[in-house]
């Protein structure tokens, strides 16, 4: 029986399964892509994934890494890796450090640390690219992203052969094309992020969206959450194909967030939108 009973929302042939609830837990993966953005509390259904890009360090959202390193150790699989921003490395260490000696069998580890710019190659053409955000010391957000190349326009309806001859020459046929597949943008405070245009064109958003009534604004604030007031204009700026709506606050019943986001959003950008946690479990079904 698996340890957690994930949300699953499917998007052609991808599935983004994971459980996000504001203070309790996040972690949500795309199997298809290899990667898990934040850990939760380590779900079974996602120990086969290798990499896990961590946002950030607070508990909800990181607590599990050293039993998902454990668990990978345990079923003969390669040590995982573990993207996340430097200053939280040296700890993780020690929390690795620590779980061994606990263990009585040393944890495999390959933790990388990243920084707004950064790129890590996930598979063949496979990039995670790494951005700012505003919720903690050197918090970040994830776009995953294709890297083709195309062919030019001239050069459309060559023969193989003549391609050959042309590439003999050193003649350039093709340019690179990057093709934004999903971004998570993980906790944080309002930012402008169509300043970045791989966001803007990512077929999936990911995005928290914590608060919505009118007398939340403080609470997102102190938090540095985003609340409906800003996520609702900030969308309009975006060209996503897919908005899916992470750490859901349980001061708000979902209904009520169903309500108001409705009524916050256009319907064109409405009709993109889903919650990831539309039908959460009550507490303790997980």
């Amino acid at each position: 029986m698996a340890s957690h009973n994930l949300a699953k929302i499917e998007i052609d042939d991808m599935e983004i399964i994971g459980y996000s609830v504001a203070g309790e837990e996040t972690v949500v993966a795309v199997p298809q892509l290899d990667v898990c953005f934040d850990i939760g509390k380590a779900p079974d259904q996602i120990i086969s994934i290798n990499h896990v890009l961590l946002t950030h360090g607070h508990m909800d959202h990181a607590a599990g890494f050293a039993y998902y390193l454990s668990q990978r150790n345990f079923c003969g699989l390669p040590a995982g890796t573990i993207l996340a921003p430097q200053n939280l490395l040296p700890p993780m260490r020690k929390i690795i450090d620590a779980w061994s000696i606990l263990d009585g069998n040393k944890v495999p580890a390959k933790l990388v640390p990243v920084k707004a710019g950064d790129e890590y190659q996930i598979k063949p053409n496979l990039f995670a690219r790494v951005f700012p955000t505003k919720h903690g010391r050197n918090s970040v957000g994830y776009s995953v992203i294709e890297k083709r190349k195309k062919l030019k326009s001239e050069y459309i309806g060559l023969t193989g052969p003549q391609i050959v001859e042309l590439k003999k020459q050193g003649v350039q046929i093709d340019y690179p094309l990057e093709v934004p597949i999903v971004t998570y943008i993980g906790d944080t405070q309002y930012v402008d992020f169509s300043q970045l245009k791989y966001i803007v064109e990512s077929k999936i958003l990911i995005a928290e969206c914590t608060f919505y009534e009118t007398n939340h604004t403080g609470r997102a604030e102190a938090g540095k959450h985003m609340h409906i007031t800003e996520f609702a204009p900030l969308l309009e700026k975006l060209q996503n194909q897919h908005i899916i709506i992470a750490h859901t606050t349980q001061r708000t019943p979902m209904r009520e967030i169903r309500q108001i986001l409705k009524q916050s959003l256009p319907p064109d950008t409405h009709r993109k939108v889903k919650l990831l946690m539309a039908n959460r479990p009550r507490q303790g079904a997980r």
